[in-house]
């Protein structure tokens, strides 16, 4: 398929058919503010031509370190406009992780808040960086030649802030994107301390943004809900893009707290909420939730079965859809949508986005499973990244001479064609000669009336090399032993499946979760083995 057929595919044609459309539509709501479409393409031309004036240019690589909000999205939209490159900063990096995504995807220029979501990250940047201070660029980060603080407070002599930088642009600049421009350089989330750098391109990430938010339902008007960190896809791509190709409006925040969520969603007269399986059940068991009047028809989620039942049940999202995807494919490749029977959306049984292929490819042989079979996840076409970012024996590893992006994940197709998503392969417990989905056994566990939260990871075991460990978080005033819940789970499940230990935790942010509210599974594998005491 001709996915240039369907929708605009740089973020220029997308901002400028949106405020031809709907001027006067919100595009984004958040704490910092609001803009209509019209007024984000004028803020967007007044960025672009202060960043042509401060020498950024084609393929020049741009951070921003910045909550999300209106300025974000500014700035994102500016510097993929004139074919430069976004870097966003996960704000949840410490000092030496903050100074490897720097270094390793040599940014040029860096938008900095101050503090972000109370972390300083100015101190962060003088510690890393002490030419702040007095002249860029520093030994310590040669590529580094401009930094802009964005902060009420005088910046540092080294550095400029954001009403200088604007002034300095002078008169309107140009757009000069084309849709294979590399428009984001995404370090890959989760638990590792030095992540890699996706390269996804305008392609990729309009075409994705646009078919994503058809899928879930988005219209003209419809206004989304979406705490997802901008320095993820799932801010980027299926927020921001997903809204911009529809002309919906994003109400946003710079933190997910699901109290103030809900009186977001109740104020702004959300449509559609977004959200993986840890926000979706802060929402649910939140005691503010019966009181709130939401409006809600559709939404996205990264959840299993049970919690999206609930989702249409209890939020009224009857429309609720699921994806799969990954960083590395900008990011869904497969999705439900919104007009298909609830039973299919809720079995997370999903059809591949048009024009992407999809093969299971059997873990001991490599060869192509059978319909039903599990195996890993190939995807190859449009959405796909570039590469990794200056790491070609990675990239090699990752994508094959034909373009087959090896995803690491497990799944199987249906006979109809439908991708079913079992689990990240490198999660998958085997017990004995079974292989365990902790997915599968979370999503039997969420269905105890009990059980708020469950979480599943795999644990050494002298017989079994690998057996199931769960942490369970229980509904506020639910009393439940741990015996009883495992014996509740033994009459619902395969034997190899149940857990072989369950542990009652107040909750997981002490153990860690990463920026997007996902529980990190490694961190929680590691406390488990100690916990055990089977290390």
């Amino acid at each position: 398929m001709d996915i240039a057929r369907l929708c605009p595919l740089t973020t220029e044609e997308a901002l400028l058919r949106a405020a031809t459309l709907a001027p006067d539509v919100e595009a984004i709501v958040a704490p910092e503010g609001r803009a209509t479409f019209a007024q984000l393409a004028a803020q967007v031309a007044r960025v672009r031509g202060a960043l042509v004036a401060a020498g950024v240019v084609r393929g020049d690589h741009v951070g921003i370190c910045l909550g999300n909000g209106p300025r974000w999205v500014a700035l994102f939209l500016a510097i993929g406009s004139i074919g430069a490159v976004a870097v966003p900063v996960n704000t949840r990096f410490k000092a030496d992780e903050l100074a490897y995504a720097l270094r390793q995807s040599r940014v040029r220029v860096l938008f900095l808040g101050a503090r972000v979501l109370k972390v300083d990250f100015l101190a962060m940047l003088r510690a890393i960086c002490p030419g702040i201070d007095a002249v860029l660029p520093d030994p310590s980060l040669p590529d580094l030649v401009r930094v802009v603080v964005l902060d009420d407070a005088p910046p540092p002599r080294g550095t400029l802030g954001w009403d200088a930088f604007l002034a300095e642009g002078g008169t309107e600049r140009p757009a000069t994107c084309t849709p294979n421009d590399t428009l984001l350089i995404q370090y890959t989330s989760g638990t590792t301390s030095f992540p890699k750098g996706v390269m996804l391109a305008h392609r990729s990430m309009c075409a994705n943004g646009f078919v994503s938010g058809g899928r879930m339902g988005l219209r003209i008007g419809d206004r989304f809900h979406s705490a997802r960190p901008f320095f993820h896809v799932a801010g980027t791509t299926l927020s921001i893009l997903a809204c911009l190709q529809h002309c919906a409006t994003l109400v946003t925040m710079d933190r997910f707290e699901p109290g103030e969520a809900l009186r977001m969603m109740e104020a702004e007269r959300c449509t559609h909420v977004s959200g993986n399986d840890t926000m979706a059940l802060m929402l649910l068991n939140h005691p503010d939730r019966a009181q709130r009047r939401l409006v809600l028809r559709g939404a996205w989620a990264a959840a299993s079965p049970a919690i999206v039942r609930r989702i249409i049940d209890e939020l009224g999202a009857r429309e609720c859809v699921v994806g799969y995807g990954l960083s590395e494919a900008a990011p869904n490749v497969a999705q439900s949508c919104w007009w298909e029977p609830e039973d299919v959306r809720v079995s997370a049984r999903m059809r591949r986005q048009p024009g992407i292929e999809v093969r299971i490819r059997d873990l001991a042989t490599g060869r192509d499973c059978a319909a039903g079979e599990a195996g890993e996840i190939l995807v190859r076409g449009w959405s796909v990244m570039q590469g990794y970012f200056d790491k070609p024996v990675e990239t090699a590893a990752a994508l094959d001479a034909e373009g087959w992006l090896a995803t690491g994940d497990i799944g199987r197709l249906g006979a109809d064609g439908r991708l079913e998503f079992a689990g990240r392969a490198k999660e998958i417990i085997r017990v004995g000669g079974e292989n365990v989905a902790p997915a599968e056994v979370e999503d039997i566990l969420h269905r105890h009336p009990a059980i708020r939260q469950a979480v599943v990871v795999g644990v050494p075991d002298p017989r079994l090399i690998e057996v199931p460990c769960a942490f369970v978080v229980l509904n506020d005033g639910a009393i439940a032993t741990e015996a009883e819940l495992l014996a509740w789970a033994r009459d619902r499940m395969a034997g190899f499946k149940v857990p072989r230990h369950l542990r009652l935790v107040e909750g997981f942010e002490s153990i860690g979760m990463t920026a997007s509210a996902k529980v990190q599974r490694g961190p929680l594998a590691r406390h488990a083995v100690q916990l055990l005491g089977l290390g």
